[in-house]
């Protein structure tokens, strides 16, 4: 039986009533008023009044040169892991028509979404990968037109690293506003701003419950709350690498999620004492110690069948497995948004660098889906044809199936096939 070495707090059940009550107000005043409302909440929650929120090609070039030459080439190198792989997740998607009587031809056609919006948010970090993942994904899926939202930076602006982020992933239309507004003003339309089919991108509570109300007006990525990091090891560990990469996610926000999941006691005794040290010395201690003391768990299992059983229950954003025998964990792990395998990556490479996307499912929604890929913006819908012979042979099943439902005038809709048909043949 799995056992604690450390259990996170239990949390008072959060009362989102206010929050949804502020968050259909400013939907519906975006939702009747336009631009004029998207002013309003920009400048009571931002600070924020420009003449237009769009972004100028004037604040893109000024942005681009504030960058030290080397961030933009990192910034360059990185979207282009994320761009390659994207390419290869939609070389897998394909169009195909198959005969499956002779006569009945069926097909799939991929087709993307004519428009999407992305939210990269603001707040304690300027968050560039954001833009990374939520741009160049659309546009490697052929999504004609992605507009790209993020608030401003104290009141001045877009930070220009988000900014130069946003332009090189391909955004078509940037606009500096951030929050509830930013979103209801992407899926009903403001002046210059035509509607978007889908929004995507994580956010604060306020965030997650705009796209929640939305959906249906527009499609959605996921429902995405606080980060969280489960790290699977077993003797053959780490402690300080665990450590690091732990306090590598407690760093985001107070209420981020850890989980070390240990086959040792002594390896799972080093790491929280590791991350005690750790801590000493972090630039992040004010978030990340908070969030490892209320929210980290160590827990004990004493087999792989256990330690797979625990993972899949947990159902992580992000798995880490730091074991002599990751690819067991590979073939038999079903509930995880992404998962590093080995000492040598880290949920680091896979939220800026390595390829992989890091808008990921939480709160155990990897129970029932992925992350944000090229997929989400393509529409698998499908058609078939049948020659008159075939059609004929099908037109006696079909009704009799229609009307075991009672569904009389469908049937009837087969029969006038099969009189015709046979009529003429």
């Amino acid at each position: 039986m799995a056992s604690y070495l450390k259990k996170s707090e239990a949390r008072p059940v959060q009362d989102l009533r206010e929050v949804r009550e502020v968050v259909t107000e400013i939907l519906d005043r975006v939702c009747s008023e336009g631009e004029e409302a998207v002013r309003y909440y920009s400048r009571k929650f931002d600070d924020w009044d420009p003449p237009s929120f769009r972004v100028t090609e004037k604040d893109i070039e000024e942005a681009r040169e504030k960058l030290p030459p080397i961030e933009r080439q990192d910034i360059d190198f990185c979207q282009e892991q994320i761009r390659n792989f994207a390419k290869k997740q939609r070389e897998t998607i394909i169009d195909f028509e198959i005969e499956t009587l002779p006569g009945v031809h069926l097909g799939q056609r991929i087709i993307p979404i004519a428009a999407s919006g992305s939210y990269v948010p603001g707040g304690r970090y300027p968050l560039l990968a954001s833009a990374h993942m939520t741009v160049i994904t659309p546009k490697v899926a052929g999504v004609d037109r992605v507009v790209a939202c993020t608030p401003p930076v104290r009141g001045e602006g877009i930070h220009p690293g988000t900014l130069y982020s946003m332009v090189a992933a391909g955004a078509d239309e940037v606009y500096c506003m951030g929050g509830v507004q930013a979103l209801a003003a992407m899926a009903f339309g403001m002046d210059g701003l035509e509607p978007v089919d889908m929004i995507v991108g994580a956010g604060n509570v306020y965030v997650a419950e705009a796209k929640r109300q939305l959906f249906g007006q527009v499609g959605i990525d996921l429902l995405a709350g606080p980060t969280e990091i489960l790290v699977l090891v077993d003797n053959t560990a780490d402690p300080s690498i665990v450590a690091a990469d732990i306090l590598g996610q407690a760093e985001h926000d107070p209420n981020s999620r850890q989980a070390l999941l240990s086959l040792s006691r002594e390896i799972a005794e080093q790491t929280m004492a590791e991350i005690e040290n750790q801590l000493v010395d972090l630039p992040t201690r004010e978030v990340a110690e908070v969030s490892w003391s209320d929210n980290g768990e160590v827990i004990l299992v004493s087999s792989r069948e256990e330690a797979v059983e625990v993972c899949d229950a947990w159902a992580p954003e992000h798995l880490e497995v730091q074991t002599g025998d990751w690819r067991y964990y590979l073939d038999n792990l079903s509930n995880y948004g992404s998962l590093f395998l080995g000492e040598e990556t880290t949920v680091a490479y896979g939220d800026k660098s390595i390829g992989t996307n890091h808008v990921l499912p939480t709160m155990r929604a990897a129970r029932y889906t992925g992350g944000l890929y090229v997929g989400k913006f393509l529409k698998v819908v499908t058609y078939q044809y049948a020659t008159r012979e075939a059609s004929a042979g099908l037109a006696g099943i079909c009704e009799r199936a229609c009307n075991y439902e009672n569904m009389l005038a469908h049937g009837i809709s087969c029969r006038v096939r099969a009189d015709k048909y046979s009529a003429e043949s």
